[in-house]
């Protein structure tokens, strides 16, 4: 037979074992808004980083059609090597962008 089963709170990792509402009081207002902002250019980073995959992972498509030969349409050649000059340069535009950024 198993033993009855109990309910336990865990109060120890608060202050003073208060209530999780009143523990999260305990955190100022300046200090949750500079924690959640920093937070916020974290996630920016990351999101930014994602894009920069993205267009490095369009130039490398659009290099691999634009130099494909005549297994492709000149059409869609000709837009590819658009596309990788679009590319490269929206690249180092944002690359410039996120130095300054950075910087500042």
């Amino acid at each position: 037979m198993s033993p009855p089963l109990a309910i336990v709170s865990d109060n120890t990792a608060l202050p003073y074992g208060l209530p999780n509402e009143v523990a999260a009081e305990t955190e100022s207002l300046s200090g949750r808004i500079q924690r959640l902002q920093a937070e916020t250019r974290a996630m920016a980073v990351q999101h930014i980083q994602i894009l920069e995959a993205a267009i490095d992972e369009v130039r490398r498509l659009a290099g691999e059609v634009a130099g494909g030969g005549e297994a492709y349409p000149v059409g869609a050649r000709e837009l590819a090597r658009q596309m990788l000059g679009d590319c490269e340069g929206r690249r180092r535009a944002l690359d410039a962008i996120v130095g300054r950024a950075v910087r500042a």
